[in-house]
């Protein structure tokens, strides 16, 4: 097992462990259906769950007025967690010339019935996690939520998944520096599901100096 391996599983254990038993116990016991609509929030990830590809666009500068966009493609593979109360995601992004992995961690709420979402950055295996995004889904459109610094200035963080079908999605991140008055798209992906990349993606080449 490699660093990042061992890292990440290290550092997930602990995320899980902090949001399990207890929490999940105490809100959604899994030998019954929860209260309330938890019952059909705690599914509003399951569109994701199995193999797809992706195309990337991403601003090569934040907020910086910065024009110029940077494509490229990529792979995700997700699974369900804790009787559906989580899931992960593993990311594959083929940047040119620097093909690195990303781990996405989610875990439902049933009180406030809410999702956080954690990130961790294969290029980055010892963290800081960046502040986890919160929110929930209306009309088929989830939006989420986080306050975080950039460059030493403080901004918002917004995610959107949108566009939910059997076999497609898309999913896009902004940033204010006004509070949320404004906002920039500075990353958009374009999900399309294959189900014949579960074997393919297992051994996907990795720079090493990024785990260094």
């Amino acid at each position: 097992m490699n660093l990042f391996s061992r890292t990440t599983a290290m550092t997930f254990s602990l995320l899980i462990a902090s949001i399990s038993p207890a929490k999940a116990a105490s809100s959604a016991p899994s030998s019954a259906a929860p209260a309330g609509n938890a019952a059909g929030a705690v599914h509003d990830f399951d569109f994701l769950v199995g193999h797809w590809r992706s195309h990337h666009r991403k601003l090569k500068e934040r907020l910086a007025d910065n024009h110029e966009w940077v494509e490229f493609d990529g792979t995700l593979e997700m699974h369900k967690l804790m009787d559906g109360y989580g899931n992960v995601d593993d990311n594959v992004f083929e940047v040119p010339g620097e093909t690195y992995r990303g781990v996405g961690l989610r875990a439902f709420d049933a009180k406030s019935q809410q999702w956080s979402i954690w990130w961790l950055d294969s290029r980055m295996p010892l963290g800081p996690l960046d502040p986890p995004v919160r929110g929930s889904f209306h009309n088929g459109v989830g939006t989420f939520y986080a306050d975080d610094t950039l460059r030493g200035k403080p901004v918002r963080v917004r995610f959107i998944w949108s566009g939910i079908t059997a076999n497609s999605c898309h999913w896009e991140q902004a940033f204010s520096a006004d509070g949320g008055k404004t906002w920039e798209t500075n990353w958009v992906m374009d999900f399309t599901r294959d189900s014949n990349l579960a074997a393919a993606r297992q051994e996907t080449p990795i720079n090493s100096r990024q785990f260094r």
